[in-house]
């Protein structure tokens, strides 16, 4: 006599056999879920302890120690980038004529000129001749004038920027807002209103010993200063004539070499050679601006010593970026070596479940 097993006894066990199936695909499909998160977690954490590894800007980007100058302090900001790279020592120093910046910007924020404008003209007084006389006395950086000669606006700021004439920001800041005193309040609640946190001014031209910075602050108000037109125009400028003073020359003489487009020097005893810049590059096919500062250089031509080292920075910045944009990998998704398959893929495998095959019975 032939046995039947009961329909319903043979349909039990098929329902259950599914689940059983169901139940070890949902598992077996988590594990491989898993091992796949792990992997992407574990390649990423591999790259972050590389970048911890090594000496880092403000951006948490890996920056070898060699690409700052060996002495006093630096920052820069690359073009498409919203933060300073600050490298180490920095600390609150006398910054000389890199304060001429930010007179420059505040004139030209309160009486904005476009390329091409001279802009309205001022007249020099006696008590401007009599300041100059005085400056020229303690061997200060001016540029001769005369009382009743007159100056444009943008003469003026050629006079400040170029040879760096320190009686004309004092005579800018008189014009501007009426007094020094006020000029040099104004001046400080831009830097407070721009994160300068570690800058304090004491005078338009930063002659003053108190006037003092970061290289990481200043790179603020450089890059916001090259944002004016007119400004960038006139720190590209090699050389420019005054009424009395004839043709005056720009201190900066890295100006057209080594693709250096601005943007002001600065030097004396107390700050050493100091040098803000503006330099492009060319990194993985984009132009990119290298916006930068250098303080405190040491050497016998304070002036020369700032180029250097901003010149030298400036290829070692550009070197690293390029290295960086070529070796970084990509990590939104893992990387397995050859013939390797993901933990759970293994699993799977191993289960018998992959290329096809089912789960016995």
């Amino acid at each position: 006599m032939t046995y039947r097993e009961p329909a319903r006894t043979t349909t039990r066990r098929i329902r259950i056999r599914r689940i059983r199936v169901a139940g070890l695909l949902v598992v077996i499909t988590a594990i491989a879920a898993l091992g796949y998160k792990l992997l992407a977690s574990s390649t990423a954490a591999s790259r972050s302890d590389v970048l911890r590894s090594e000496p880092r800007g403000a951006l948490g980007e890996a920056l070898p120690s060699t690409v700052w100058p060996a002495y006093g302090q630096a920052a820069f900001v690359e073009s498409g980038q919203s933060q300073v790279q600050a490298g180490p020592n920095q600390h609150a120093a006398a910054i000389a004529s890199v304060a001429k910046v930010m007179t420059a910007y505040l004139v030209l924020r309160d009486h904005p000129l476009q390329v091409g404008q001279d802009g309205p003209t001022i007249t020099l007084t006696d008590a401007d001749v009599a300041d100059t006389d005085r400056r020229r006395g303690q061997e200060e950086s001016v540029v001769s004038i005369a009382a009743g000669e007159q100056l444009t606006e943008l003469q003026a700021l050629q006079a400040l920027l170029l040879p760096s004439a320190n009686n004309i920001a004092t005579v800018l800041a008189r014009w501007d807002v009426g007094s020094l005193d006020r000029f040099v309040a104004r001046m400080n609640a831009t830097a407070r209103s721009l994160g300068m946190t570690h800058t304090r001014y004491t005078d338009p031209s930063g002659y003053d010993d108190a006037t003092v910075s970061t290289a990481a602050d200043q790179v603020r108000i450089v890059d916001r200063a090259m944002r004016l037109p007119v400004f960038a125009s006139v720190v590209a400028t090699p050389s420019a004539t005054l009424p009395v003073a004839g043709t005056v020359h720009n201190t900066n003489t890295l100006l057209g070499r080594n693709r250096f487009v601005g943007v002001k020097t600065g030097s004396d005893a107390a700050a050493g050679g100091c040098f803000a810049f503006r330099a492009i590059r060319w990194i993985d096919g984009k132009r990119t601006t290298i916006t930068g500062v250098v303080l405190g250089q040491p050497g016998d031509d304070r002036v020369a010593s700032g180029l250097a080292a901003a010149d030298a920075m400036v290829d070692r910045v550009a070197g690293h970026s390029r290295r960086r944009v070529q070796a970084v990998p990509d990590v939104r998704q893992p990387t397995l070596p050859p013939g390797t398959a993901p933990r759970g893929h293994r699993l799977l495998l191993q289960l018998g479940i992959a290329r096809g095959r089912t789960v016995p019975p």
